[in-house]
């Protein structure tokens, strides 16, 4: 037999196979709609410059006739993380603004014009955003700039999404 073989462990257990991890992550990374692949990911809380982005995102589908992505990220890390010390634990508190969320976009007449789907996600808004991008394979990421004193105190989202995403992002003023 030709190629490569592996060889039987002298126990007789079964010797993982890399090419089925690397199949297994490959059907992971394409589990979602594909209606949605190579969409656009925006950053939605309800806040004005997330609405203006999410204004944005929806032209953007339109005109590259793909899906959009609206990802909710519902911050659910301890006020310790803010102050620089590791997170002990994930605080996994309910949030229902994203059903609320849901019901107004579901309500609203400027989305019947593409597809769309709502993502709710909890932690970092920047990592969340981007791994939303990679499993949706987006072409873009949309983000609202942020104004005032958290901006200038944190960074804002969309400085540090830019810095570190793999894909365009977008910044709406």
């Amino acid at each position: 037999m030709a190629g490569h073989e592996i060889p039987e462990p002298a126990d007789r257990k079964q010797v993982a196979d890399p090419m089925a991890d690397l199949e297994a992550a490959e059907k992971t990374r394409h589990s979602c709609d594909p209606a949605f692949r190579h969409g656009v990911v925006v950053g939605f809380d309800g806040s004005m410059s997330s609405e203006r982005a999410l204004a944005y995102a929806i032209g953007m589908a339109r005109r590259l006739g793909s899906g959009l992505i609206i990802v909710h990220v519902a911050n659910r890390l301890p006020t310790t993380v803010w102050a620089g010390c590791e997170p002990p634990v994930f605080v996994d508190v309910p949030d229902h603004r994203t059903e609320v969320l849901g019901l107004e976009l579901a309500c609203a007449d400027h989305l019947s014009e593409v597809p769309w789907i709502l993502v709710e996600r909890g932690g970092d808004i920047c990592h969340e955003l981007e791994e939303v991008g990679q499993e949706y394979e987006a072409d873009a990421i949309v983000v609202g700039s942020t104004h005032g004193l958290v901006g200038r105190i944190f960074g804002s989202v969309a400085g540090r999404l830019a810095r570190r995403a793999q894909r365009p992002v977008i910044v709406i003023p």
